[in-house]
């Protein structure tokens, strides 16, 4: 019967109303010629006549003469014919499946030229493993017609068609199942037998990419059972294709989360040069760059088999430091790279699998074993189909006539049936022998082919059981399952669902995709010296891998490491080592960012983490330790009684104020002595109890700076040194104006110039008024306050005091220095007295004494910081302390201790010479002979 397709746009086209009388005999002969070969046709299509009009009879016989028609002139002619091969099962049966399978790895290529007519190519190497799928499928068909509860009323055929794992072969076929026929007229289907219902294929996802895009024009049903490209989901290009094999979407995901769940950062990539590699590759690569993962090499495989290029991907393979390896592609596109590898020492290399080769022999063979074992790949879910293996043994030559058959017998036995080989008898027992064709271990993409098959029949059963008025078409109307239009199984297609024995629930999305799982498997040694595909896990995803879930068990993994020692630790693969907290990421100028340096964090920073790529700085009261990898509170610095240094300082000033005691002591036990009692005893009393108090200040800089002590140690410094200098001045004044009175002409020889002791005291009390108010100011408008000091030393926190105002400090001690310049000079114009105890010499040596410390001191403070710039201050403060007590009192204890006989009125008044020249000379008295005139500057306290 001639059909035209339903979405056919088809016009009669009129013969030219005046053609020229030459060309309408020509015509009229060559239509003549053809009456005879159109006989048949004509017979046929006259069936259509008995209950119709006369108009639907002479249409349709112009439809069936559509091939001899002249229209405008031109002849309508057959281009050329297809040379297809396959299994045919048509008779006695209602509807047909088609199913497409590459039983043939490639075309021969031949030397095409225009001298002669193109024929179709045929093909070669043959592929056990497709035999196995297209048995698949005619098992699952005899299973569904045996069966009652799907379509009962409704026996089911097979077309199947050798695609030859080419574009072309594919295309043939696929016009060939639209026409019904060899000829390339995808328009009209004009066939005797039953309608086709659908088609199964194209087997590899390029294949069904080309004949999706044929098939979709008429909206034809496809159902894919080994296509998995992620692109054969968009409907608006294929809206007519499902599968039964999840999409890549969620196998490159998975295998993203795969990586990253063994923490691969450095990883090559290969794929096939078509959809599914490059698809399932750039899938891939999107995916794991949002977790950090860089990409070694990215190769492509291809088509074609050629050296040079197989060679550039071993040689990448090899010198890339990269030991995981990422393989997008087919078992037929891979093999010439694996045979490549085989013939070189490359090992240590640990390849990820697509579900396309993860479980294929021609891959999986003996030659391979050193380098693949090790292999984790994804592989589609299987099944153990039951009766299926003794299905497959049933196969011979005797019970077909296919030349497919032939030809496998002939590849399994080695035999040959035409040739002078060894003969093939037909006794040979497939039973006996083990290869892809009889292995029925990892039956997964033949599962796949076996549900493709039930999925087409559940739709057709759904067609078939539609009530009229409750049907989902206009007006509630039902297709006829024996007259169906392509569209109308489509819509049953999309929305099957279903149940396999294996209890698996099979239904499509809105993309025609069902959900993802997969297998994980490892390939390990066998103990009989060959491969075993172990299962380590699962992948299971849905929603485009929205929702995903992976469980591995890294137990029963054997790896192929590098090092080859232990095969239970994953292998390492990562461009540079991760960075260890303590260290950031230094990115490499050029290089991909897992590849970097590892750069320590600046002092006072710190990471806490792996591969961190910024370093964090300390907050300010903490630093980061010596493996900058934690935050800890800083050392808090500060001059401590507990230290050596605080212990020696506090030693020495308690050392030095016993001393001023010691010689106070003296001073009160010999307080009636005329050495004492010279000069002023009481400003004497005064400036040892102004020494005993500079010796105790330093100790308030000594330990923890607290608010009291940082107001006190300044103050009472000043204070004390004040007050000795106020009293030395009140001395020193009186030695002065003695001195000028030696040096004046007195008209009165028995004149003496004194100065009362009153006024030396308010000469004291004076300066010591004046230091008192300026430290009050100081203390009120501008105190010194504890101060944590975080800029002398990254480290540690000197804790210190802030002194406040440096106007009032310079003004305190600047009058110190201002006290200690004019006793200087009062003390250093009486220096000269000519007497027997000149006190003035030695207040100016210790005025001297007080200058060169002080004057050192301030770039030695100055330079210094933290604790040492507090001990620089008191080694100061206890240096000029002990130097007015070495210059002042240790020449008078000496006279009173040891030298007792000169402590008397008479010598220390000047009435009485010694003779003693080895005793020091003493300022307690002066006596001066000038022009036989004593003058006397000795105040003796009464």
């Amino acid at each position: 019967m001639c059909r035209i397709s339903s979405r056919s746009l088809h016009r009669v086209a009129t013969l030219d109303s005046k053609p020229k009388e030459k060309k309408k005999k020509q015509i009229l002969r060559e239509s003549i010629k053809t009456t005879n070969s159109l006989h048949d046709q004509i017979s046929n299509c006259f069936v259509i006549m008995e209950d119709n009009k006369m108009f639907y009879v002479l249409f349709a016989l112009l439809l069936c003469l559509q091939d001899r028609i002249y229209v405008k002139g031109q002849e309508c002619r057959l281009i050329g014919k297809f040379d297809l091969h396959g299994f045919l099962e048509s008779k006695n049966h209602h509807l047909i499946i088609g199913g497409m399978f590459p039983f043939h790895f490639r075309t021969i290529l031949t030397n095409d030229t225009s001298m002669e007519e193109p024929k179709s190519p045929k093909c070669e190497g043959f592929n056990a493993r497709s035999l196995r799928w297209a048995r698949a499928m005619i098992f699952a068909i005899n299973e569904i017609n045996q069966r009652i509860d799907i379509l009962p009323r409704i026996t089911l055929g097979y077309q199947i068609f050798d695609t030859c794992f080419t574009i072309s072969k594919s295309v043939e076929g696929t016009l060939s199942f639209l026409t019904g026929q060899n000829e390339t007229h995808p328009n009209f289907r004009c066939s005797a037998g039953a309608p086709l219902a659908a088609v199964i294929g194209a087997g590899g996802s390029a294949l069904s990419i080309a004949t999706a895009r044929i098939l979709g024009l008429y909206y034809f049903p496809q159902v894919g059972y080994a296509s998995s490209c992620s692109v054969l989901s968009d409907k608006f290009q294929f809206p007519s294709f499902t599968r039964t094999i999840p999409s890549d979407i969620y196998q490159s995901k998975g295998i993203a989360e795969l990586v990253t769940y063994f923490g691969w950062t450095w990883v090559g990539t290969i794929a096939a040069d078509d959809d599914y590699g490059k698809y399932g590759i750039k899938l891939f690569k999107e995916e794991v760059e949002k977790n950090g993962v860089c990409i070694s090499f990215s190769e492509t495989l291809p088509r074609i088999y050629n050296k040079e290029a197989i060679d550039k991907i071993v040689g990448e393979i090899r010198k890339s430091s990269a030991n995981i390896i990422i393989i997008f592609s087919s078992d037929i596109d891979l093999s010439a790279l694996m045979d490549a590898i085989a013939e070189t020492n490359i090992t240590g290399k640990t390849y990820i699998s697509s579900e396309a080769w993860t479980t294929s022999a021609l891959i999986a063979k003996p030659s391979n074993y050193k380098f693949l074992w090790g292999t984790v790949g994804f592989a589609v879910r299987k099944a153990l189909i039951p009766s299926f293996e003794n299905f497959l043994h049933e196969l011979h030559p005797e019970n077909s006539t296919d030349d497919l058959v032939y030809e496998f017998w002939e590849e399994a036995f080695n035999c040959t049936w035409r040739t002078n080989k060894a003969l093939c008898t037909g006794n040979e027992n497939l039973r006996s022998i083990q290869n892809t064709y009889t292995d029925v271990s990892e039956l997964r993409l033949t599962y796949s082919v076996y549900k493709s098959v039930y999925t087409i029949a559940n739709a057709l059963h759904d067609l078939d059981i539609c009530v009229n008025g409750h049907g989902p078409f206009p007006n509630n109307e039902c297709a006829d399952v024996l007259n169906f239009e392509p569209w109308q199984l489509m819509y049953y297609l999309k929305n099957t669902k279903f149940s396999v024995f294996s209890n698996e629930s099979l239904k499509f999305d809105e993309f025609g995709d069902v959900d993802g799982y997969y297998d994980i498997l490892n390939w390990q040694w066998a103990s009989n010296e060959s491969l075993v595909f172990s299962k380590i896990g699962r992948y299971t995803a849905t929603g485009s891998g929205a929702t995903f879930e992976l469980r591995i068990d890294n137990s029963s993994i054997i790896w192929n490491t590098p090092t080859g020692l232990d095969y239970s630790l994953p292998p390492r693969s990562v461009c540079s080592e991760s960075c260890i907290p303590g260290t950031r990421k230094g990115i490499r100028q050029g290089e991909p960012v897992c590849c970097f340096d590892c750069i320590a964090c600046a002092d006072g920073e710190i990471t806490n983490e792996t591969d961190a790529r910024e370093c964090i700085a300390c907050p300010s009261d903490f630093w980061s330790n010596s493996h900058k990898n934690e935050c800890v509170l800083k050392e808090v610095e500060f001059l401590a009684t507990d230290e050596a240094l605080g212990i020696t300082l506090v030693f020495l000033a308690v050392f030095g104020a016993s001393l001023v005691i010691a010689f106070t002591v003296i001073y009160v036990m010999y307080r009636e002595t005329a050495l004492v009692k010279a000069n002023d005893r009481s400003l004497s009393f005064v400036i040892q109890i102004s020494l005993v108090c500079t010796f105790m200040t330093s100790i308030l800089f000594v330990g923890k700076p607290e608010e009291w002590s940082c107001m006190a140690r300044q103050t009472t410094l000043a204070l004390g040194f004040s007050l000795c200098l106020s009293c030395i001045l009140g001395k020193t004044i009186v030695l002065m104006l003695a001195k000028r009175a030696a040096k004046s002409k007195v008209a009165d020889k028995t004149k003496q110039i004194t100065m009362k002791p009153l006024y030396q005291k308010i000469v004291a009390v004076i300066g010591l008024t004046i230091e008192v108010g300026i430290c009050i100011a100081y203390l009120i408008i501008y105190p010194p306050w504890v101060y944590k000091n975080m800029e002398s030393q990254n480290v540690k926190i000197i804790l210190e005091c802030n002194e406040g105002s440096i106007e009032f400090l310079c003004s305190m001690f600047g009058f110190d220095v201002f006290l200690a310049i004019l006793c200087f000079i009062t003390a250093f114009v009486a220096r000269k007295l000519p007497d027997n105890f000149n006190e003035a010499k030695f207040i100016t040596f210790g005025m001297l004494v007080f200058f060169i410390v002080w004057i050192s001191f301030v770039p030695a403070y100055l330079s210094t910081r933290g604790k040492f710039k507090v001990a620089v201050e008191i080694f100061a403060i206890l240096a000029s302390s002990f130097g007015l007590l070495g210059c002042i009192f240790v020449p008078k204890g000496y006279i009173i201790l040891l030298k007792p006989e000169r402590n008397t009125e008479e010598i220390v008044g000047g009435r009485q010479a010694t003779n003693d020249k080895s005793a020091p000379a003493t300022s307690a008295s002066i006596t001066s002979e000038i022009n036989n005139t004593t003058i006397s500057t000795v105040v003796l306290d009464d």
